[in-house]
């Protein structure tokens, strides 16, 4: 696997979920319909690498405790 290519991806990933995070709020299914896709998506596109898969579920992890801690703010 090509770990640079991999993790610019990640980092393309990261700025995109930020951007439609803005856009749709993570309260819209919109957004949690994206996540859930393009994670499995950047997963298969590097042949569901064990890696791949683990940094694109700590990343929909990340995002959940993120949520989930706006919403305790509240």
């Amino acid at each position: 696997m090509d770990y640079e290519k991999f993790f610019a991806d990640v980092i393309t990933w990261i700025n995109q979920t930020n951007q439609l995070a803005v856009k749709y709020g993570m309260e819209s299914s919109d957004f949690w319909t994206w996540v859930t896709h393009s994670t499995g998506e950047l997963a298969n596109k590097y042949d569901n690498n064990p890696l791949a898969i683990k940094q694109m579920v700590m990343l929909h992890e990340w995002l959940d405790e993120i949520y989930f801690s706006s919403k305790g703010d509240q």
